[in-house]
């Protein structure tokens, strides 16, 4: 079993471990799976106090599948959050993705 499918199955016997769910969207990302990863994101950030690094993950899920809008939503989300956690370099990232996003590009 692949670390894909045993983390799959992981999720399923566990839905509220947050690591887990966390893990398999980057195994998502990693693979091109961007509705997936943009689902699992979700969950995650539904119940978590993220610090930013998720929503940055789900705003590039998100700009792949073509939906900018809700990237540009995601990276806010994402400055915030690492702003009010303390971290200004993650923050001044999610800053620079925002910025070098195409804003003619509404979808």
């Amino acid at each position: 079993m692949n670390r894909r499918a045993w983390l799959e199955e992981q999720v399923k016997r566990r839905p509220q471990d947050l690591r887990l769910r966390f893990a398999l969207a980057v195994e998502y990302e990693r693979e091109g799976r961007w509705a997936d990863a943009v689902a699992q994101l979700e969950a995650y950030l539904a119940q978590a106090d993220d610090e930013g690094n998720a929503w940055g993950r789900l705003a590039r899920a998100l700009r792949a599948l073509g939906r900018s809008a809700e990237a540009r939503a995601a990276l806010a989300c994402g400055i915030e959050a690492a702003r009010r956690h303390g971290h200004p370099s993650l923050a001044a990232d999610l800053e620079d993705e925002l910025l070098a996003m195409d804003p003619e590009d509404e979808r």
